[in-house]
């Protein structure tokens, strides 16, 4: 087992990872900016090292400052946690030359399920079942265009680098695919480098559900159920439940087995997340995360197993602490992403916080790296915060959100709690029957920017 590791993130998965290692008795070493040197990540570790200034490309995306930091302090291991450079295989190779450990799958996992024409391919190889589409990247619009024809509109274009919304445009007829093609393509060159796209069915009326997965690199993997992340915002997702409300025991068993024995063949190692739109009883592989998930809360909460303990395990050579058969679902669970961000244009809000309460009781978890007098810095994501609730059905998981939503105080700036108040009100979000499509139909009916 490692005596020190170091976090290469902040916020709250930087606070994440440092209580697991703490309670495991691992020394834990914070990186932080200059922007984030009064951070909370920063004074709960048993080390700390300033490594570069605010903009990220300077600090948190920072090599050469990363690995001195670990090598300074003596640190054997590097936990990416999410975002940064949890999904970046040069990074995670640069780790391993330097004789580190980096806490996460191997350089070629994620460079195989980073491109997304690769790792479709990989995955249908695998016997994981995937949306119709092109085969491989389109590279002319007459190819795009005769495409669209073939396998019916709407489709829609992606770029195969793309992440986060950027690089996708729907296409709903060959008028459109002119343009979406285009786009598409000038966004994947803008934001990733890479212009190349590809091609997919357009499903209209899908569910975003996701499977949790758990490789010991060593051919042996398990799942740990699905999360419906389908409330979401220009592909971005802001509420998150386990298990899905419309998944049924059957189905849970046959995509989470066809997922298991899929990373297993292929000695996927640690944390890993495969995406899927789920749409009449079937489900469309979309793309695979090659690390811990902001959302993993929820699917700690109704397994009752820490999954970074889980990582760190694992990455250190040893075996899983559990089997298939000692995972079986306890209740239910939901997240909300609580941004600093200003209705009804979601514009971020950065700024001093002047009172901050965070909810409990039972049932009740609060992932935030907020204190009283902290600053938020302008140069990074606005999640602040993460709410998650357990209950014994979804019913009460329901109640016991609305109740520490009503708890929860962040003064100082804005946020977007009072989303999360409306939403509870709407019969969709209390019967689950909603799909990747409602939240952007209810903004613009309820907050029109």
């Amino acid at each position: 087992m490692f005596d020190k590791i170091l976090i290469a993130n902040r916020g709250e998965i930087a606070l994440r990872v440092i209580r697991a290692c703490r309670e495991m008795g691992i020394a834990s070493v914070a990186v932080h900016s200059t922007a984030d040197a009064d951070a909370m990540h920063v004074r709960m570790a048993d080390e700390s090292v300033c490594i570069g200034p605010a903009p990220s490309p300077q600090s948190y995306l920072n090599y050469p400052a990363i690995i001195s930091a670990a090598e300074v302090t003596g640190a054997q291991a590097i936990h990416p946690g999410y975002g940064f450079l949890s999904e970046n295989a040069q990074f995670v190779q640069i780790v391993e030359d330097h004789d580190l450990t980096f806490i996460g799958p191997t350089a070629e996992h994620i460079r195989v399920m980073g491109d997304k024409i690769t790792a479709k391919d990989t995955m249908k190889a695998l016997g994981v079942p995937c949306v119709p589409g092109s085969d491989g990247g389109v590279d002319s619009l007459e190819d795009a265009m005769r495409i669209g024809e073939e396998i019916g509109y709407p489709v829609i274009v992606k770029a195969t680098a793309g992440g986060g919304g950027r690089g996708m445009k729907v296409a709903q007829n060959a008028e459109e695919m002119k343009s979406a093609f285009q786009t598409a393509r000038a966004e994947g060159k803008a934001a990733f480098g890479n212009p190349d796209v590809y091609i997919e069915k357009y499903l209209t009326t899908p569910r975003h559900i996701e499977i949790q997965v758990f490789g010991d690199g060593k051919g042996k993997a398990v799942h740990l159920g699905e999360r419906d992340c389908s409330l979401q915002r220009r592909h971005q997702k802001v509420f998150e439940e386990a298990p899905g409300p419309a998944i049924s025991a059957e189905e849970r068993a046959r995509i989470g087995k066809t997922c298991a024995d899929a990373v297993a063949k292929i000695n996927y190692i640690g944390a890993g997340t495969i995406e899927f739109l789920y749409e009449k009883g079937e489900f469309y592989f979309i793309e695979m995360n090659t690390r811990l998930q902001v959302e993993h809360p929820v699917t700690e909460a109704i397994f009752g197993q820490d999954l970074v303990r889980e990582q760190i395990r694992v990455a250190s050579g040893l075996p899983l602490s559990f089997n298939q058969d000692d995972l079986e679902i306890n209740g239910h669970a939901i997240e909300v992403r609580i941004n600093a961000e200003k209705l009804p244009n979601f514009a971020p809000c950065p700024g001093k916080i002047t009172q901050f309460h965070q909810p409990g009781g039972l049932g009740v978890r609060m992932d935030s790296a907020l204190y009283d007098g902290y600053s938020i810095p302008p140069y990074y994501d606005s999640l602040i915060g993460k709410l998650i609730v357990h209950g014994r059905d979804r019913p009460e998981a329901l109640a016991r959100l609305a109740r520490a939503l009503g708890e929860l105080i962040v003064d100082g700036i804005d946020t977007t709690v009072p989303l999360f108040h409306a939403l509870l009100q709407e019969e969709a979000v209390q019967t689950g029957d909603y799909n990747i499509h409602w939240l952007e139909h209810w903004l613009e009916e309820n907050l029109p920017a």
